[in-house]
């Protein structure tokens, strides 16, 4: 009688799941404030004169219009006004823009609608006019309620101009509004985190965004930096912050988010989901998925507002269509980029993601990522997680930086190796 020899064991290839469109969101660049901030590393241009509303607001729309072919009949499920101050816009020009952006695509009819602000530029009966142009939740940059640190941040407003601005929300009915805090702040003490965040919940917030200073390449805090806590001192801050956000029934549900029970921004949620968004405005980024060609695409504005407006506005130069080719960056993201494109975003998110959520937004299986993820739950990195996939642990979000780094192409190559090669 023969021997039965078994065969050896060798995992079925990887077979490429379909990419399949993922929500749709739009993010509009206002990039105008009053005056720079020396931490700031965005694309933000203190203003010189009279902001050109009119004519920033139809290149906007003439952005938009160069996009649709993106959007595909697909209907946006939020809509963002960042900056720079976009409050510094008129509730005028949010209306046009708002009835341009409806008259092109369809909003959900729950679509969050959020504006940011400064409650240094918030006029009496403004938000009123703004709730009814279609906004529907307000972002303020607080930043601190300690005099001391909002003058060394270079903020133009105090921290009774932040209590009056959520008056004025009171005011107009807007009960979905964000506070903006920093910490780890030039000379702060543990005790003036809480502080701040003592002060913030004060003021009844849905929503609080809790992040700590970095020191970013050209601002003006990095060529000069000043003196800032120790890392043990940062990290007591946040740790004591959270604790009484989440006594307060704030769950943190992303690294520096922190929301009320169904407060959570959906707007930044579908950034971290690898969700989709068209940018429009200078500098604004987009991401789009083209689910029948199978590939994602980034985009990119040209960050200067006059450059901008010299290739959308209606009155741009004759030559305005092939400025306009060159206004924007398109590139599509490479299938060995995917991988940690999509971890750079959701690991961020305490839940973390599902396998459907990684297969269906990247065309590739997590089993291509397989070792990476064995690495990290040996590190404690990461662990098991919703829908058969993974969320980073405590240890993971502290030093999340090295968690997202190790799912780029150098990382995975060398797991492979060592799985090949091993000891």
């Amino acid at each position: 009688m023969t021997a039965l020899v078994p065969a050896p064991l060798v995992a079925p290839p990887l077979v490429a799941p379909p990419l399949v469109a993922p929500p749709l969101a739009l993010y509009v660049h206002l990039p105008w404030c009053v005056r720079k901030c020396p931490y700031c590393d965005f694309n933000s241009h203190a203003r010189e004169g009279r902001i050109p509303e009119e004519r920033y607001v139809s290149a906007l729309l003439n952005d938009l219009d160069s996009q649709i072919g993106d959007a595909r009949g697909r209907q946006l499920v939020s809509c963002f006004f960042g900056g720079g101050t976009p409050s510094l816009f008129s509730p005028a020009a949010i209306d046009r823009l708002l009835l341009g952006i409806r008259a092109r695509l369809a909003l959900a009819p729950d679509a969050e609608v959020t504006l940011e602000a400064n409650p240094g530029t918030v006029e009496h009966g403004r938000f009123a006019e703004y709730r009814a142009a279609g906004v529907t939740r307000v972002s303020l940059g607080g930043q601190s309620f300690n005099a001391r640190h909002l003058q060394v941040l270079g903020r133009i407003h105090s921290a009774d101009e932040t209590r009056r601005a959520v008056a004025e929300l009171a005011s107009a009915g807007i009960d979905n509004f964000n506070i903006d805090l920093m910490y780890g702040l030039p000379g702060q003490e543990v005790a003036e985190s809480l502080a701040d965040v003592d002060a913030a919940l004060e003021l009844g917030p849905a929503h609080v965004s809790h992040y700590q200073l970095t020191l970013e390449p050209g601002t003006v805090f990095f060529h000069r930096p000043p003196v800032l806590p120790d890392e043990d001192a940062c990290w007591e801050m946040q740790m004591r912050c959270q604790e009484r956000l989440a006594a307060a029934g704030f769950g943190q549900y992303e690294i520096s988010g922190y929301a009320r029970s169904g407060r959570r921004c959906r707007h930044n949620l579908n950034y971290w989901q690898f969700g989709d968004y068209l940018g429009i405005g200078a500098g604004a980024h987009g991401k789009v998925t083209d689910a029948l060609r199978g590939l994602v695409a980034r985009t990119a504005a040209v960050r200067q507002p006059r450059q901008y407006l010299d290739s959308f506005a209606p009155d741009a130069p004759a030559n305005g269509k092939p400025a306009q080719v060159t206004a924007r960056d398109r590139h599509v993201v490479g299938p060995e980029d995917l991988p940690f494109e999509f971890m750079l975003n959701a690991l961020r998110l305490v839940e973390g993601f599902t396998r459907e959520q990684y297969e269906s937004r990247t065309g590739q299986s997590l089993r291509g990522v397989r070792g990476i993820i064995t690495v990290a739950e040996s590190k404690g990195l990461l662990e098991e997680g919703a829908g058969a996939g993974y969320r980073p642990t405590p240890l993971g979000l502290r030093f999340l930086n090295d968690l997202q780094a190790s799912f780029l192409p150098a990382g995975r190559a060398l797991v492979a190796t060592q799985e090949a090669n091993p000891r």
